[in-house]
């Protein structure tokens, strides 16, 4: 069974939101903006809860599709998107910039329910880029791919079955190339990447250590994921130390989730011909603070290979992911870890949580039931 932390706030029922103009059915569309770009930390009060209304008909000959919206992934790389500049938004359309006002889109399960579009049938559930609202107005460019019916929660399909899934398969076994009884250290490690990481390690039989930000989250990983080690970062004066206590060998595989002094300490106490993903800088999003500066010389003479990298890199193996991580989850190899809240109030609390390490595993807001 996975393990879920769900927050519940009203869901609305449908029924009582839908009404006709003009005789069209229409219903009201609650959905989520930014009041201004964010520079640093974001706060609730950055954003605003709005509502509209949706036409549940798309015009004769258009090929739009409507979506209700049922899940919805929070992921921190948005927080990139919603600055005023950042050297990343030019790179990937999953990282063009959101503007005030504008709506926002990101990771999105949802079940059609109009569709003039021919591929698509009412009542088809589809994973694809759509807007943080209750329903959506989209093209067929927007979906990702349709759901068959599948024997594991649809919500699975935003974490350890989607791009966080993929990110710690491909990052950890693409990039990294472990091997067996390897030392391998994960940051985050009880983020929605950075858990499965360590999972998929151990499976392996690699020796995993991994930091997180509370004494809670470090049992949890030794206890329930079966890390090797866990530490508290908050609580360790000197992350060198700190790591030189756990791999007096040094480390063979870092997978870097934070970026920052963390990056600069793994450095600090890789081996030879040490490998490090660099999935994700949480800890250079929300402010100037000085930059990971690791230690030329180490990479140099250790020849430490470092990359970053993006999910979207590696869809050519997602066959692959897909198939050997549902065989884990059927034999229960792999533990699910989310966090899940409910409704779009939610969602600027949600959000804001993920920079304050408030979620454990993956961060889902559900909005209405499958049914």
């Amino acid at each position: 069974m996975p393990l879920r932390s769900i927050n519940f706030v009203s869901i609305e029922k449908e029924s009582s939101k839908k009404r006709k103009k003009g005789g069209k059915m229409e219903v009201k569309n609650k959905y989520i903006v930014i009041k201004h770009h964010i520079e640093d930390a974001p706060r609730e009060s950055n954003f605003e809860l709005k509502t509209g209304t949706i036409a549940l008909s798309v015009a004769p000959g258009s090929d739009d599709i409507i979506v209700k919206n049922l899940y919805i992934s929070m992921d921190p790389y948005h927080i990139n998107r919603m600055k005023f500049s950042s050297s990343s938004q030019g790179t990937i359309s999953f990282a063009a910039p959101i503007h005030p006002g504008q709506t926002i889109d990101g990771a999105v399960i949802g079940k059609v329910v109009v569709s003039g579009n021919s591929k698509f049938q009412k009542d088809d559930l589809v994973l694809g880029v759509f807007t943080w609202a209750e329903y959506s107005l989209v093209k067929e460019g927007n979906i990702i791919k349709r759901l068959e019916s599948s024997e594991f929660p649809l919500s699975y399909h935003l974490g350890i079955l989607g791009f966080n899934g993929l990110s710690a398969y491909a990052g950890f076994f693409e990039l990294c190339k472990p091997l067996k009884d390897e030392k391998v250290f994960v940051s985050t490690a009880c983020g929605a990447v950075g858990n499965l990481v360590g999972q998929y390690a151990k499976l392996l039989g690699c020796y995993v250590v991994g930091c997180a930000g509370s004494n809670k989250k470090v049992e949890l990983l030794k206890q329930t994921l079966g890390f090797d080690e866990a530490f508290n970062y908050n609580e360790e004066k000197d992350l060198n130390s700190a790591l030189k206590r756990y791999f007096p060998d040094g480390i063979d595989v870092y997978f870097d989730n934070v970026g920052g002094e963390m990056l600069e300490a793994a450095v600090a106490n890789m081996r030879l011909f040490g490998r490090v993903a660099v999935c994700g800088v949480i800890s250079e999003y929300t402010g100037p603070g000085r930059k990971a500066a690791p230690s030329m010389l180490e990479i140099v003479y250790k020849r430490i290979n470092i990359r970053g990298f993006l999910a979207a890199d590696f869809l050519h193996v997602f066959e692959d992911f897909s198939a050997k991580t549902s065989d884990y989850l059927r034999t229960g190899k792999l533990k699910v870890l989310e966090d899940i809240s409910s409704g779009v109030e939610s969602i600027p609390s949600a959000f804001v949580g993920l920079f304050r390490g408030d979620n454990i595993g993956k961060k889902i807001i559900n909005l209405a039931e499958e049914s």
